[in-house]
């Protein structure tokens, strides 16, 4: 069986999408076509794995990629994109906040978010 592969991309639609374009310097509509792309080519990867992508409305503040028991995190913030953060490897510890922490968030941003794919 094969792990579902979640995505939670910015809504390019949300008010928080015009706001991060222009942090980083970038025209809105740049921005929200970025992110429909994104979505669009997520799409595709319907027709060979479990793909759901949902869209979020908040301002972005971190950068997760996930692997079973280990994360890595960078961040978003005014004047740099989320890639030109510095990456952290976070792993699944019996008494470690971290990973508990954005496994959380990540879960509640899903659960709030509507899925597109």
């Amino acid at each position: 069986m094969t792990t579902p592969v979640r995505v939670l991309l910015l809504d390019p639609d949300a008010p928080a999408a015009v706001q991060r374009a222009a942090e980083i310097g970038e025209p809105a509509e740049t921005l929200a076509a970025g992110i429909r792309l994104a979505e669009a080519r997520l799409r595709e990867l319907t027709a060979v794995c479990d793909v759901a992508v949902f869209r979020y409305a908040m301002l972005p503040t971190w950068r997760l990629i996930r692997g079973d028991d280990t994360m890595f995190v960078g961040a978003f913030d005014a004047g740099w994109e989320g890639h030109e953060s510095a990456t952290y490897k976070v792993v699944a510890t019996a008494h470690g906040p971290l990973f508990r922490g954005h496994r959380r968030m990540f879960e509640a941003m899903v659960a709030g978010a509507r899925r597109t794919v």
